[in-house]
């Protein structure tokens, strides 16, 4: 049976992590960090987020736009909204070039599939007007008509298609990547006709100037006067005139339409920046470092090295510091934009047509953001190199003004320098950071006794021939790797019949769903129905465990694809609530998970258990065994683990879980309550 939710989401000391919490994911409600007290809002903010209310009868603050000297018109925002506003028209077109036989059966079937026995009727009646010959004239077209104005009523009670949503799996990112190389395509076609005709205009320019330079040339000559008055009437007006510059770019404007859906939207925009964030914080990478191409710790060997280097211009830096400062995080927004003032300085006077942003934008918002850290004195340093290069600008002129006040009388000077946020209240961040950051940890000397490798049969006739290559990990709580678990050929199948059905992958909370920035991925579920791999996969996981994996004492697989910086915050699999939405299955509680990777990655996106302070790399193949459950039912605590943000490559996992209803004779309580 399939649930839409993946686990707990809970987070507590070791004394309360057994107390039971709500599937709403609830963590203690501490972050451990104190937001931000803002300064009084007298100082003009350059942009969202809303402003802070001022204070003492200070002047509300004003909002400038980003630079509009250097900008282009937004081709696309008219584009979305043709789109969006024109659904219903582009459908009623589709809709009317299938008015022929064609599309009545359409009709017919799509009654029949839903149930419809007037739409069915409808479809195949007017189907049989038109064959016959003495009701085929305007009765015939009349009911065509007809049906296609209620199929246009059905079509227009469609959902829309969701986001793209192109960051949250790297299949989305793969497939934006092949929009882009139609989009090459588009523009190398654009670039050839405008060259050919930029050639035609070149061989005119340079007949009439060799004329003008010839002294020999003279309009004595009446052949020449002749052509000259012929250029001037007709052949001057013709070439500036000429609308094919016009028709190459409605031709490129045309291309970029047919490709609108398949684009990235702010929403994936905002989820990029936010992913090089996360990536900043989780491994402690240097922001500049990350600029230039490098991921790389102050002091630390690189955490990956790319084959090729891509460093960030300063209108990326910009974008990424402007999404953290939209959301008022004034701890991000201040290193980014710092980057990208650093990199507009030294690009200063040339542009690049693709840039969106300047230095003066850049100075603007890093200047407000250093208000906001309470830096009074940088922000107005940076204002007043603002000026330099804007001096018109009235409202950074008032917040100069506003900046030296503040400092002469020594009004919100005080203030503590801003915080890293804590958003989703991770209570164990700094544990679960740690050990994404270092590679498996070393067990304590009392286990190491217990750890090792075997070949492991587990009684299983089906395993007798091709025993499973154990690991064990830990024994506290008892992890275990199996080594070349599954083939390549059937890791590429089982996520070759997941892709087309990937969703964002949500959480639980209370009896609902929902997206969650702690969880950045795409998932899927495949019955054992969907492929003898699948079939076969099952039967291998049954001999491992000896648990009994049919519904509904397990859920069907999960497929997981993992997106940019994509990761699982700290979060349980099994529920700590009996109100929890796994309890529906009536089968129990998740007793075990398996979890299967389904490909490499190049750095990043280990399994990291927080209280049991140890992290499992990503293995090709091999699969992760645990028990979520003690033996007398209880949640086993120590397994609280989390997937660390991928900083590199593309991961694929298969989850399965595994509920206690059924497991009663095959994993049978201990004569010890304890246990």
């Amino acid at each position: 049976m399939r649930l839409g939710q993946d686990g707990d989401r809970r987070e507590g000391d070791k004394q309360g992590r057994d107390r039971g919490a709500d599937w709403n994911g609830d963590r203690d409600k501490q972050t451990g960090e104190q937001p931000h007290t803002a300064l009084p809002a007298s100082v003009a903010d350059p942009g969202p987020p809303t402003p802070f209310p001022p204070k003492g009868g200070a002047s509300p603050p004003l909002f400038p736009r980003f630079s509009r000297r250097r900008r282009r018109p937004d081709a696309g925002a008219g584009a979305r909204g043709a789109a969006g506003t024109g659904g219903a028209g582009g459908a009623a077109g589709a809709v009317g070039l299938l008015l022929g036989v064609g599309a009545l059966q359409v009709l017919g079937r799509l009654g029949a599939v839903l149930g419809l026995e007037g739409l069915g009727a409808l479809g195949f009646g007017v189907l049989g007007g038109t064959g016959g010959a003495g009701r085929s004239g305007a009765l015939g077209a009349l009911g065509a008509l007809g049906a296609l104005g209620v199929l246009g009523a059905l079509l227009a009670l469609l959902p829309p298609p969701a986001p793209a949503e192109t960051f949250s799996a790297m299949l989305s990112v793969r497939a934006a990547l092949g929009a882009e190389r139609r989009l090459l395509r588009r523009l190398r076609s654009y670039l050839r006709d405008e060259s050919s005709r930029l050639r035609l205009l070149r061989r005119f320019y340079e007949k009439v100037q060799a004329l003008h330079q010839d002294p020999e040339a003279s309009v004595d000559n009446p052949l020449l006067a002749f052509s000259l008055i012929k250029r001037l009437h007709s052949d001057w007006p013709n070439v500036i005139y000429n609308d094919e510059a016009t028709r190459n770019t409605q031709e490129l404007h045309a291309g970029l339409r047919e490709m609108e859906q398949e684009l990235p939207g702010a929403e994936d925009l905002e989820g990029a920046a936010r992913a090089l964030m996360r990536l900043q914080d989780v491994y402690a990478l240097s922001v500049k470092g990350l600029a230039s191409g490098v991921f790389q710790r102050a002091g630390q060997p690189p955490l990956y090295s790319p084959g090729r280097r891509v460093p960030l211009s300063a209108d990326d830096c910009f974008h990424v510091g402007k999404v953290a400062y939209d959301t008022g995080d004034y701890y991000h927004s201040i290193v980014w934009l710092e980057e990208a003032v650093r990199l507009f300085r030294l690009s200063y006077g040339s542009w690049n047509l693709e840039d969106r942003s300047s230095l003066e934008d850049a100075l603007d918002h890093l200047a407000f953001s250093y208000f906001m850290a309470g830096n009074i004195s940088h922000a107005l340093s940076l204002s007043r190199e603002f000026l330099r290069y804007d001096p018109r600008n009235q409202r950074v002129s008032r917040n100069v003004a506003k900046y030296k006040k503040l400092l002469e009388t020594g009004t919100g000077t005080g203030t503590r320098p801003l915080q890293r946020p804590n958003s989703t209240l991770l209570q164990s961040r700094d544990a679960y950071e740690e050990l994404c950051q270092r590679p498996r940890a070393q067990a304590a000397p009392e286990q190491l006794l217990h750890l090792g490798c075997s070949y492991e049969t587990n009684g299983s006739p089906f395993l007798l021939l091709q025993p499973a290559k154990k690991e064990m990990v830990r024994t506290q709580p008892h992890v275990a790797l199996y080594h070349d678990f599954i083939t390549d050929a059937e890791a590429e199948t089982i996520k070759g019949l997941a892709g087309p059905w990937l969703q964002r992958s949500v959480v639980a909370s209370g009896e609902k769903q929902q997206k969650a920035e702690y969880r950045i991925s795409k998932s899927a579920w495949l019955k054992d129905t969907a492929d003898p791999v699948v079939q076969a996969l099952e039967r291998r996981m049954a001999a491992l465990t000896g648990l009994d994996l049919w519904p509904p004492y397990a859920e069907h697989l999960q497929v997981v694809n993992y997106g940019l910086g994509g990761h699982y915050e700290p979060h349980f699999d099994h529920a700590t609530s009996m109100k929890s939405p796994l309890y529906r299955m009536k089968s129990g509680n998740r007793i075990a998970t398996i979890m299967i990777y389904l490909s490499a990655v190049e750095a990043g996106g280990s399994t990291a258990f927080i209280y049991a302070n140890f992290s499992v790399p990503v293995v090709k193949n091999a699969a992760l065994f645990w028990w979520n459950l003690r033996r007398n039912g209880n949640g086993d605590g120590d397994t609280l683990h989390a997937g660390c943000p991928v900083l590199a490559g593309d991961k694929w996992v298969a989850n399965k879980w595994i509920h206690e209803h059924g497991q009663e004779f095959r994993r049978p309580c201990s004569a010890d309550p304890q246990d």
